[in-house]
């Protein structure tokens, strides 16, 4: 088990000290895997090389298996942690023997890639053990057969595989994942997903896994926490993430949504002129400004009036055909939201339309002045 407790890290720079990580505290049972999701500059990097021992926090604990490896007066160097990692940028040539032990050789084969944590490390195992362990390592990644081939002749997904059996073969109780997946192309990216998932959940290996992407976060955690400026500010599973965000932010960063504000009334949230009936936030009471969520692929656009309730009519901008639904932007009065349509329906541009919002698939959250960029009204797309 990894424990984290009110980790804190600080920069100084020349306009004073910045606060990269502040309080975070997290629990990542056996086996399990977390993800630690937000924007370039909220922590989670940070947080994750305090947990590697590549950076030293000014305040907290950091334990793993109950042995502190940061806190009470102790500070673990990396190549005594019992981790392997993965960081963005695999394949590059180091400058340190930290980074030697983690990072690609593109000089070396694949053999002596994954063999050379095993050699430099304290307890350096007999060549017939190297063998056998380099073996069983490439062997869970899919690289068999290839351990003579160099490192620098393998394809992008390769590489990814390659630095994987390299962090996997020391039998780590702990496996850190910086982003490894973002220099790959998507249909890459995405296939990589489904084999770290399945090498993770055959395996079982603790992992922690640091992301901006929240596709990524959503499919391989078993929990996300959502950080923003050095703090979590939510922690769950993914499906509570996406149906119960604490905050616009969250709601916004665990995928895509058009926020409305409105006013809290009974039955619902006055806004889009009517009354919108949406499942409430407890924190919300009549009278107290809301924001609601509407996730687009929950809206469903028509041609014509259904008579069923949360129906509201608005003129069609943009419909694009994506094979299994048009993906539309809809302008009612001010707002301008995305929803979906049934891919055979007969839509044209500027049409006027109704969006249909099903009361069960729209959440309304308390309103703290936090705005996402707006959908631009910009529409060029032709459609169909």
């Amino acid at each position: 088990m990894l424990e984290v407790e009110r980790l804190r890290k600080t920069y100084t720079t020349d306009r004073g000290g910045v606060h990269a990580v502040e309080d975070v505290s997290f629990t990542v049972e056996d086996g399990r895997f977390y993800t630690l999701l937000g924007p370039s500059g909220c922590g989670k990097t940070t947080t994750l090389r305090c947990l590697a021992g590549l950076e030293r926090p000014e305040g907290g604990v950091i334990r793993l298996d109950g042995r502190v490896l940061s806190g009470e007066g102790r500070f673990v160097p990396t190549y005594s942690r019992d981790i392997g990692m993965v960081f963005q940028s695999y394949a590059i040539w180091p400058h340190s023997m930290v980074f030697q032990s983690y990072a690609i050789w593109p000089h070396m084969s694949v053999f002596q890639n994954v063999a050379f944590p095993l050699e430099v490390s304290q307890d350096r195992p007999s060549k017939e053990e190297i063998a056998r362990l380099v073996k069983e390592s490439l062997a869970l990644v899919g690289l068999e057969g290839l351990e003579r081939r160099p490192a620098q002749q393998l394809s992008g997904g390769q590489q990814q595989r390659l630095a994987l059996a390299r962090a996997l073969v020391r039998k780590p109780r702990l496996l850190l994942l910086d982003e490894p997946l973002s220099n790959l192309d998507a249909k890459l990216r995405q296939r990589m997903r489904i084999e770290l998932r399945e090498l993770q959940r055959r395996l079982g290996i603790t992992t922690v896994y640091v992301t901006h992407d929240q596709a990524e976060a959503l499919f391989l955690s078993h929990r996300v926490a959502v950080m923003q400026s050095g703090r979590i500010v939510q922690e769950g599973r993914p499906r509570e993430l996406y149906a119960s965000p604490a905050s616009p932010f969250v709601a916004d960063f665990v995928g895509d949504a058009t926020f409305v504000p409105g006013e809290v009334v009974d039955g619902g949230v006055r806004a889009l002129g009517g009354v919108v009936r949406c499942a409430l936030s407890e924190a919300l009471v009549p009278g107290a400004k809301a924001l609601l969520v509407l996730r687009p692929e929950r809206l469903l656009v028509h041609p014509g009036a259904t008579g069923g309730p949360n129906e509201f009519a608005g003129t069609l901008r943009v419909a694009a055909f994506l094979g299994d639904h048009l993906d539309c932007v809809v302008e009612i009065g001010d707002t301008v939201m995305r929803a979906r349509a049934h891919p055979a329906a007969e839509l044209r541009r500027d049409q006027k339309v109704w969006v249909e919002l099903p009361p069960d698939h729209c959440l309304a959250i308390p309103d703290d002045g936090w705005r996402p960029r707006a959908l631009t009204r910009t529409f060029e797309q032709d459609t169909e």
